[in-house]
């Protein structure tokens, strides 16, 4: 089954000052990814073309990156919840009507189990981070931006379905090694 997904935020920012915070992904000083909320980003080396890692249980490498303006994960089959998902996800910035668009879009098929856990589990904890990260870009550039955005009762079920019971930071610790 064909999927597509896209989440998309327009900012008055430039796209050179969005694009910095791409740059930014899985390093130590990250301003984009949603960490407060979410399993950290990690790669094995920093980001480029051919480098490694994911967050949590989803694991895909770098495709293509292009410094500045966008970047391009493929999925790779390596845990439970990503098997049967094949495809890949971008970030990239669009122009919009005044402003620059930051948009994330995954496009790819599903079999499987994930034909199950697509709809259940994977896509609504997936849009919730997605729209977390945006926020957060959004809330970089403008102060009174609303944010953190607030979790669907489902997510929030799913959220602590997952955690079993474990605190915030051993679970971020777990799944960040």
């Amino acid at each position: 089954m064909k999927i597509f997904n896209r989440h998309e935020i327009e900012i008055a920012a430039n796209e050179a000052e969005i694009g910095r915070l791409i740059d930014t992904l899985a390093s130590p000083n990250d301003l984009l990814w949603p960490h407060f909320r979410w399993p950290k980003m990690h790669f094995d080396k920093s980001l480029s073309v051919g480098v490694r890692g994911g967050h949590g249980p989803i694991g895909y490498s770098v495709e293509e990156y292009e410094p500045g303006k966008r970047v391009l994960f493929r999925f790779e089959n390596t845990h439970w919840v990503s098997r049967g998902i094949e495809g890949y996800h971008t970030l990239f910035m669009e122009h919009g009507k005044a402003d620059t668009k930051l948009v994330h879009e995954i496009v790819g098929t599903i079999g499987g189990r994930a034909l199950l856990l697509w709809p259940l589990i994977v896509r609504p904890l997936h849009d919730a981070l997605v729209e977390d990260a945006l926020a957060r870009a959004a809330k970089h550039f403008d102060a009174a931006y609303p944010f953190p955005p607030r979790l669907s009762l489902w997510v929030r079920v799913l959220r602590f379905a997952l955690m079993r019971g474990r605190s915030r930071s051993a679970r971020y610790q777990q799944t960040a090694s």
